[in-house]
């Protein structure tokens, strides 16, 4: 067996191993303490660059655009992703944040979910826009937005993932 069969073998066990101890049927799961996402907020190098991409191209409605309490002249501007969930930002001006990165303890993708008609629309808009994007098993599509952030459009309803509940 080759060792990466071996890695793919043991990391499966210790997936199996922490089902066992930690996930809960339904039932017995007790509620949450949470009442839900009140924004994911990520960083913009262009305000109006971002407004146009997730306005224009992805249909979210720009909800409010104020001043960053935390840094004088920065943003905060915040985009309605539905079900009162919202997407935010902020820009930095006069500070060299470098570009996008994943890192430990960072932001891999945002994953959204869209009506099926409408993600097929969005697929198209995203193609019209020119910009690069890989559609996955027929329900995900994942494209990066202006500042490299990665973004998955997910035609399954919310609390399901490819056909498997996960709430």
């Amino acid at each position: 067996m080759a060792d990466q069969d071996r890695d793919t073998v043991a990391l499966e066990a210790r997936r199996a191993e922490l089902r066992e101890q930690h996930l809960r049927p339904p039932g017995e799961r007790p509620a949450s303490t949470a009442r839900g996402l009140h924004h994911t907020a990520l960083i913009s190098s262009d305000v109006e660059q971002t407004i146009r991409f997730y306005q224009d191209v992805l249909g979210f409605p720009l909800t409010e655009l104020i001043e960053n309490r935390d840094y004088p002249g920065s943003s905060h501007f915040f985009f309605d992703i539905g079900n009162g969930n919202l997407l935010a930002f902020f820009d930095f001006p006069g500070l060299d944040v470098g570009p996008y990165a994943e890192v430990l303890g960072g932001l891999h993708h945002c994953a959204i979910s869209v009506e099926p008609e409408r993600w097929h629309a969005l697929v198209e808009r995203l193609t019209e826009a020119g910009v690069e994007h890989v559609v996955h098993s027929g329900v995900s599509v994942y494209f990066r937005d202006p500042d490299g952030a990665r973004i998955e459009l997910i035609a399954d309803p919310l609390g399901e993932m490819y056909g498997q509940q996960v709430l």
